[in-house]
């Protein structure tokens, strides 16, 4: 009876290190769709006489720091339009990352203070 006891508590600590692989390789590979789209997107915008406004500026600022991943292996993603409307754009790409950032640290401590309590 011990053995099979010692053989689940082993396989436990596997079981979460190929969850956390799991994991991570989840969000790089949607951090790369991400920077992908960006980068079509871009091109289709950049085609528009329009400059860009504020909404673009939302949703740019929102996706910018998914581009980390892109750039770190040398993919020249697009994450701010030089042809945009001046203040409501910046406006927008500011709210838009720090939004973003809001969330994702948001729900990161929300998680860290459930593992604490799991504890």
């Amino acid at each position: 009876m011990t053995n099979d006891a010692t053989t689940l508590n082993a396989s436990a600590p596997a079981r979460q290190r190929w969850n956390v692989v799991r994991r991570l390789s989840c969000i790089l590979l949607l951090a790369f769709v991400i920077g992908f789209i960006l980068n079509r997107v871009a091109q289709q915008f950049d085609r528009s006489p329009r400059p860009a406004g504020f909404l673009r500026g939302l949703v740019q600022g929102a996706l910018m720091p998914a581009s980390m991943p892109n750039l770190l292996i040398g993919h020249d993603v697009v994450i701010y339009a030089v042809n945009n409307n001046g203040v409501f754009y910046k406006l927008g790409y500011t709210m838009g990352v720090n939004g973003c950032g809001a969330i994702f640290f948001g729900i990161f401590y929300w998680r860290l203070k459930r593992w604490r309590n799991r504890q």
